[in-house]
């Protein structure tokens, strides 16, 4: 958490308020959060805010300065924020950049990240494909129903660990792969090659579902989660199992959700009447 939705959702306010924004000062408070290109954060002051894109579970600010570009990339980690706007009292503190703006609809844009599990990145052209091609794998909300099938379908392992394999799905995360996998009925420690064909598509119709209306929700408050302007994500109020071990089945075949444990300590929530494994 957070996961691809929250992601986009953070990254389409960012374009609707800071996009075209001027960056007129920057704050570091600590420099371990900067991964790679620290010497070069300098260079962003003055730079104009040209584009926010999304990769995977990171926001990258595309950043124009005298012909050249370079992004500010912003892992979110399990427990990272962009924030904007009046901070609440909790986020004063384990704010970890501020970029002061110049142009924009807000004034300021800050880091928020208390456990550090997300870090920053400060790359130019080369620097940023090369990071996203390490990282990330295809992208749920733009691969194709074949590309999908097929690279679910050559792959041996269990269903849910795939589905949350950056380097090979990226954005996915334990929230998001057991809602999808108990609305498709897939168990989630089902072998990934063995899923047949009208499961698979099944499965690829979900998740784009499962995604889009998330998005549109504004992602899923868990815990930390907050847009950039503060506002609360509403899917969770549409969590059918995340959660909720030891509960009736919403499906109402009479089963009761389950918790299972993984080895990675991440828990699935499933039904074993509607997720026969």
């Amino acid at each position: 958490m957070p996961e691809l939705p929250e992601a986009e959702v953070v990254a389409r306010q960012l374009r609707e308020h800071i996009l075209g924004a001027i960056i007129k000062e920057s704050w570091l408070g600590r420099e371990d959060i900067v991964r790679q290109g620290l010497p070069s954060l300098p260079w962003y002051r003055g730079a104009r805010i040209a584009g926010v894109e999304r990769h995977g579970k990171s926001v990258a600010l595309a950043c124009e300065r005298g012909g050249d570009t370079r992004y500010l990339v912003a892992e979110l980690g399990m427990t990272g924020l962009l924030l904007f706007g009046p901070l609440r009292e909790r986020y004063q503190k384990h704010t970890h950049l501020i970029l002061t703006l110049d142009g924009g609809q807000v004034s300021d844009l800050r880091y928020w990240n208390p456990r550090r599990f997300g870090r920053l990145y400060l790359l130019d052209k080369p620097g940023l494909g090369q990071f996203v091609s390490r990282r990330f794998g295809c992208d749920p909300i733009t691969v194709s129903r074949e590309e999908f099938c097929a690279l679910v379908r050559t792959r041996r392992g269990r269903l849910k660990p795939l589905l949350m394999h950056q380097q090979v799905i990226a954005g996915i995360g334990n929230i998001y792969a057991n809602e999808i996998l108990f609305r498709a009925r897939l168990h989630p420690a089902r072998q990934a090659h063995r899923v047949n064909e009208p499961a698979l598509r099944r499965l690829y119709r979900v998740m784009q579902q499962v995604l889009a209306q998330a998005i549109k929700d504004g992602g899923s408050s868990v815990r930390d989660f907050f847009a950039p302007d503060g506002s609360e994500g509403r899917y969770k109020r549409r969590h059918l199992v995340y959660g909720k071990d030891g509960r009736r089945c919403p499906s109402g075949c009479g089963g009761t959700i389950r918790r299972l444990r993984g080895s990675d300590q991440r828990s699935s929530f499933y039904c074993p009447v509607c997720q026969r494994k």
